[in-house]
């Protein structure tokens, strides 16, 4: 029987299990059954904790797509980590520092229950995102549509709009695109003013969340660069509202994350 706790950040949701022992291992396809909304659990990204391999971090921090992939970064599942980590008193230290594939995360819980993720630094050259341009340029023409694009440890597509339409149909073709070859988040923005915006999120290997933490912090870097925003923003998403901060080096996510149920599942049956 593997224990798990099902959380969620403005509604981008989550699997969270504590595998410090290092005794849990899913294949792809067993994650895309665990995901299934019908026939499994349900959930946006799988996050695993597992015992820091540096000596400058408290936990590492493991992410999987709903489809089986592994990726680097997720500023909702960050903060729903944190919370699990302070609920399962796994540790008392505030803020906790945690190590994933792009890097380490500080985790600061707040007096009010919220977090704030120290997202680090943003990186715009086209070889680190991954995004096939010879030079870094402020927007890029991906299949016919101009896009801002950035790394927060995965790579972002983002497009300012006057009215947010048409993702269905822009967002596959953008994500598709052989000039983003490991894919890529696509953000779709409207700005409501200097310090708010509207964003909705198509995220690889997922879909339409209700959230995308990384992605709102990679929206947010491109208005502030295109002189659009201030400094700090209240992102609407669909799921609720974040804050982003971002301070010309580093980029900080503040939300809340929510606890909904704990469960067990004998996956060789597959029955929970």
């Amino acid at each position: 029987m593997i224990n798990f706790t099902k959380m969620h950040g403005l509604g981008n949701d989550f699997v969270v299990i504590n595998n410090l022992d290092g005794d849990v291992c899913f294949s792809i396809e067993e994650i895309r059954q665990l995901s299934d909304r019908r026939f499994g659990i349900g959930f946006d990204q799988l996050l695993m904790i597992e015992s820091a391999t540096s000596k400058d971090s408290d936990f590492k921090y493991v992410i999987f797509n709903a489809d089986g992939s592994e990726v680097s970064q997720c500023g909702n599942g960050a903060r729903c980590f944190a919370l699990y980590i302070q609920k399962k008193n796994l540790s008392y230290k505030n803020p906790l520092t945690v190590e994933t594939n792009s890097g380490l995360l500080v985790l600061n819980i707040n007096n009010d229950d919220t977090v704030t993720v120290d997202m680090g630094r943003p990186n715009f050259e086209p070889s680190i995102i991954p995004l096939k341009f010879n030079q870094e340029l402020p927007e890029y023409e991906v299949e016919g549509h101009m896009v801002g694009s950035l790394s927060i440890g995965n790579p972002h597509a983002i497009l300012i709009q006057d009215e947010i339409i048409d993702i269905e149909s822009i967002a596959p073709k953008i994500q598709s695109s052989m000039l983003f070859p490991e894919g890529v988040n696509v953000g779709f923005m409207k700005v409501l003013s200097k310090s708010e915006v509207q964003l909705r999120v198509i995220e690889r290997g997922v879909g339409e969340t209700l959230a995308c933490g990384s992605g709102a912090c990679a929206a947010i870097i491109y208005g502030i660069k295109r002189g659009l925003l201030d400094s700090k923003v209240i992102v609407h998403l669909n799921g609720g509202d974040a804050t982003v901060e971002f301070d010309g080096e580093k980029v900080f996510l503040t939300g809340p994350g929510e606890f909904v149920y704990e469960g067990s599942i004998n996956f060789r049956s597959g029955s929970s």
